[in-house]
This record gives structure tokens, sequence and C-alpha cells, in this order.
């Protein structure tokens, strides 16, 4: 079957995707452990959804890193992994929707955890490991190119070269913009190192759109000392919202008293009243990089946002963002839709706890037994999903 839906699928490339992004496109993430087969795809793509961010870090690899082998030393894709990767794309390109792929592991850069917690500095210390990303990425494009599902390359989930620096997360813009000036040039400098990738991309791939993500971990104030947009007309320029993550995060959870949205929150140097009128404020900062760089709106995504589905304000919140996100005409993907590892931010769980079964199915490495539903949580993303893109 596989077979014959790489060969039904050859001709249907025709078709220029950066087309697909000249419209608002709203979507979900899939994070899972499982790869996605048709019935999740028909699921997210029967709520309304057009595109689904997929990362493949928690399969199971063939060798210690997913596709990549092994983030020491990359000398080529995994055949066995990357035929997985194709399959599942073969299902959502039968279900409808387009695919974004998204690594959160590159060479010299283990993802967090699958490296025993610890944040892998190598990629961002040593341009050796530039070059071996590099040739990932062209490898990756070769063999993708092709494929109709996919609708981008987002070169790598979340990246934070400024970790391990003397910039504090979420400084104001002269502090991001000094400590850029002496980072440039530098293994740490974050627009030079997309650059390269990109080149290598297009050695074998010109149409394929490239989506980027914002440093600080995706923050939607890390744009503000990149100097310029990339020199290609094809690249998505995204950001992540979590902010402001003392309250949306699991650890606001397990607090005695967790930290209230909307409410005074810690965020950066101190405390923060965090409502619907500040999130507007602080999603300006990648608009307004855009609009002084010339970037159209039509380029710039949300690539992931959410909250605690625990917490009372969740709800509230993803209307706050939502309506931001919409009235700007953002491309946008929630996190996440029906995890298979962690039930944190899958809305369609609702207030309540999963039941033992979810946990033991992890353990055992077998598929999630829970059911999933629409759910009063969920209500703001289904809402805006059903709604007809424009």
């Amino acid at each position: 079957m596989a077979a014959m839906l790489a060969c039904a699928w050859a001709p249907a490339r025709a078709a220029d995707l950066i087309e697909f992004w000249n419209q608002p496109r709203h979507g979900g993430n899939s994070f899972n452990r499982i790869p996605p087969d048709r019935a999740y795809y028909d699921a997210l793509h029967g709520y309304g959804a057009s595109w689904v961010r997929l990362s493949y870090e928690k399969w199971t690899p063939a060798r210690r890193d997913f596709l990549i082998g092994d983030a020491d030393q990359y000398q080529g894709l995994e055949a066995k992994d990357l035929a997985q990767l194709k399959a599942s794309l073969d299902q959502a390109q039968a279900a409808g929707l387009k695919v974004v792929i998204a690594p959160l592991s590159l060479p010299g850069a283990r993802w967090k955890q699958k490296n025993d917690g610890r944040f892998d500095d190598r990629l961002w210390q040593d341009k050796d490991y530039w070059k071996q990303a590099a040739a990932f990425w062209r490898d990756l494009a070769r063999e993708l190119k092709d494929h109709p599902a996919v609708a981008a390359y987002n070169l790598v989930n979340e990246p934070a070269p400024e970790f391990k620096t003397a910039l504090s997360e979420h400084a104001d813009a002269k502090a991001m913009l000094d400590w850029y000036q002496g980072a440039r040039g530098s293994a740490r400098d974050l627009p030079l190192f997309y650059a390269q990738l990109i080149s290598a991309v297009r050695e074998v791939d010109a149409k394929t759109p490239i989506m980027l993500d914002s440093g600080w971990y995706g923050a939607a104030d890390a744009f503000v000392y990149w100097p310029k947009p990339m020199d290609d007309a094809r690249v998505l320029y995204s950001f992540h919202m979590y902010e402001p993550y003392a309250a949306t995060s699991a650890p606001n959870i397990k607090r005695a008293k967790p930290y209230p949205y909307p409410g005074k929150v810690p965020f950066g140097a101190g405390e923060q009243v965090w409502d619907g009128k500040r999130v507007a404020e602080y999603l300006q900062l990648p608009l307004q990089w855009a609009k002084t760089h010339g970037v159209p709106r039509e380029r710039m995504v949300a690539g992931e946002f959410g909250c605690m589905r625990l917490l009372p304000g969740c709800k509230a919140y993803l209307n706050d963002v939502l309506s931001v996100l919409d009235k700007h005409q953002l491309h946008w993907a929630f996190y996440s839709f029906r995890e298979d590892n962690w039930d944190g931010m899958d809305y369609e769980l609702g207030s309540a706890k999963v039941p033992w079964a979810y946990w033991q199915a992890i353990d055992e490495n077998k598929p999630d037994p829970v059911k999933r539903k629409p759910t009063p949580e969920f209500e703001p993303i289904l809402r805006r999903l059903r709604s007809p893109e424009k």
C-alpha cells in the first residue's frame, strides 16, 4: 500500500506550496510517541484543521536518534526511520492535511528529553555541527521535496543559542540587540545559521517553504534582534506563545497556590499583571518586527501555543491568544492534538485527570486507549477550527 501511495502522489507536486500559506491556516501540533495514522489525521482534519506540525522525535528510532542516526556525528539518514516518516506523511495526505516537518534534534543539539535532561549546546559552540545540520537538511529535503503533504520544513524546534550566555530571557530590546552584536558571526548567530541551512535545502529543493522559529525557545520577543529577514521569499517566521510561562506551564499546577490567569505572574526580572490586554501587547512584538522589515502577515506563524488544561484560567487564556492571532490573520497551530505520552495540553480531555490506562499504555508502548471528545476547555480552539479559513 505504501508503495502504491508513493507512486500516486508524485505528479501532485505541481502546485506552488507557498500559495497554501497565502491565507490564514489553522492546525495542531503532533508530538506523539507512536507515529500518527490515518484515524489520527482524519480526526484533526475533521475538526477543521488544514495542517499539522509534526515532530517524530518520540518515535522509536532505528539507532540512537530518530532519522539523524546519531546527533553526535551525522552520517546520513536512517532508511528505516525515513520509511516510517514517509508512511505517516502518506496517511496525512490521504486525510487531506498538509504537514510541517519539525525536528526537535539536530546534529550537535540532541533534544533535552533524549539527553538525560541536559541542554545540548554543541551546535551553538562549534560550526562543524552547522555543516552536519546542513547535510542532514539537504538529505531530508531531497527525500521529501516531492511529497504533496509537506507544506514546509521547520528547520529546528525552539532553538536557544542565547541559553548559557549573559543574555537573560525576555530581556529588553536594547539588551538583545547589544547581545547580538557580540554574537554576530559566531556559532550563536541564529540568522546566520539559518542562512546556511536554507542554502543547503535550496541546493536540492527550490520550492518548499521553510519555517524558522525565533530564538530563546521560539519566544515571541526574540525576533527583535534579527537585523533583517532572510534572503528567501519562501520563508515563514514562527514564534511560540506560552507566556506568561509561570502561569501556563506544568510546574504552576503543582504549586500549593498556583499563579492565576488572569493575574499577577512572575515574568522577566519581576512580576506583571497578565490578561487579554497584556497578551495582545506581547504579541505585537513579532508583528512590529515584521512590519518594520516588510514581512507580510501571511508569512507569520504562531507555531505553538497553549496552557495547562487543569489551570482554571486556561480557557480564558486560549481565547485571549486566539483573539489576537485571528485579529491579525496569522497562521497558527495549537499544542497539542491527542498527545499520547503527556496529557497536560490535550484539551479534548477536559479538566479531568486521565485514567491509569493512559500511563500503562505509555509504559508498555501501546496506543493511547483514552477516548477524546469536544470539551469546554477545547471550545476556544474548536470554534475557530470550524470557522472557514479566509
